[in-house]
């Protein structure tokens, strides 16, 4: 904890840095992607502040859409398309994804009952291999199905019709760092 203490106390010792940032911000990206430490959008992509606008869930889950239920993530992507204006969303998913893993595997989750009840969102179970430590096609499968979640959103179906937004997968691979986007062409993750 100590080097992220001593990091933030001179963090601040830049406000020249940061001073336009009180201006508001305008993104041109949603990024969704998977609480994971290991996972960080704005090293993956090069990112500066008020670049990428996040949201980070176990899994990279997007809930179902109920407007009389709403949940943060619903919220979050809500402001980032309809206040935010973003013309892109990525939903990122990654290798080694522990939620996905205990999807894949079928994990005995009733010790953890809040990530079970969350994952229990992860609809259709990802298909996968269950002995593959990276869960690859698993997480490959999970981060298409929840791209098509996002389709459901109606705001979402309406800027898509529109035109004026762009659904992004990705899979990113920790161990290699490398970046791969879902081809519709080929049906396939490629690399960027």
């Amino acid at each position: 904890m100590q080097p992220l203490i001593d990091n933030a106390r001179t963090f601040g010792q830049r406000p020249e840095e940061f001073a336009r940032l009180a201006e508001g911000q305008s993104p041109q990206v949603l990024f969704i992607t998977c609480s994971d430490s290991r996972v960080v959008p704005a090293l993956i992509t090069g990112a500066r502040p008020g670049e990428l606008f996040e949201l980070r869930t176990a899994g990279n889950i997007v809930p179902p859409y109920a407007s009389e239920h709403p949940t943060s993530e619903a919220a979050t992507i809500e402001y980032a398309v309809e206040v935010l204006g973003v013309r892109d969303i990525v939903v990122c998913g990654h290798s080694h994804c522990g939620a996905v893993g205990a999807l894949v595997r079928g994990d005995d989750l009733d010790a953890v009952p809040a990530v079970r009840d969350w994952l229990h969102h992860a609809t259709p179970r990802p298909m996968g291999a269950a002995e593959d430590p990276a869960v690859t096609e698993g997480v490959q499968s999970h981060v298409l199905a929840q791209v098509l979640r996002l389709r459901s959103y109606p705001f979402i179906d309406k800027k898509l019709a529109e035109e004026q937004l762009t659904l992004h997968a990705w899979y990113y691979e920790v161990h290699t760092g490398a970046v791969r986007v879902h081809r519709t062409e080929s049906d396939a993750f490629e690399g960027l």
